[in-house]
């Protein structure tokens, strides 16, 4: 059992334009004290073949972690569409929220966003050139998809909380391994053109 379970993401201003800051309510509840921070990063993919293009929006250190239900609204300045390739910005992608302990990530939420035109006429005959400040952006927040990966909540010492943690350190995990309800290892982080749902 983890020491941080994450009980509800509400994305905030949905739809919104390309260009509007993001905005994700979080609840989590912590069953064992921490004596560290959480780590909260989004993360937004900018092309489905090529991880380079991703780019960090925000990554925010959020504690004292004692032991009760917290709640907090991360919010995220828009990816820069300069680093985004033109043919990538209209269509699918995915952006993903992600929380660490102690430089070990825990666990992901991906979410598709479909970035499409606001009028149907630029969607029927969309110009050469992107127009940036027509996009909107539809982030699919009904189906998140989660990945959770065990980590060691107590440090070196092996120190169990009362929940009996019995988590391995990283170094002995894979990928693959926990509960995986969703997006793919962190290597390939959840990326449409792995084969979708």
């Amino acid at each position: 059992m983890s020491a941080v379970n994450i009980t509800n993401v509400t994305v905030l201003d949905n739809p919104a334009p390309f260009v509007a800051p993001f905005q994700f309510e979080i609840s989590y509840e912590c069953v064992t004290p921490l004596k560290d921070d959480l780590e909260w990063k989004l993360v937004y993919v900018g092309s489905a073949e090529d991880e380079t293009y991703d780019q960090l929006l925000e990554s925010v250190l959020v504690g004292p972690v004692n032991v009760g239900n917290y709640r907090f609204v991360l919010q995220a300045e828009p990816p820069d569409p300069s680093k985004i390739r033109e043919e990538d910005i209209i269509g699918v992608t995915v952006l993903l929220l992600t929380c660490s302990y102690m430089g070990q990530e825990f666990v992901r939420v991906g979410y598709y966003v479909n970035n499409d035109y606001d009028d149907d006429q630029l969607r029927e005959e969309p110009p050469q050139k992107v127009l940036i400040d027509r996009v909107q952006r539809n982030i699919l927040s009904d189906k998140p998809r989660v990945t959770k990966f065990p980590i060691n909540f107590h440090g070196e010492n092996g120190e169990n909380g009362e929940n009996g943690d019995q988590e391995p350190p990283p170094d002995q995990t894979t990928e693959q391994e926990g509960k995986e309800e969703a997006v793919a290892p962190p290597t390939s982080p959840g990326r449409p053109s792995d084969g979708g749902e």
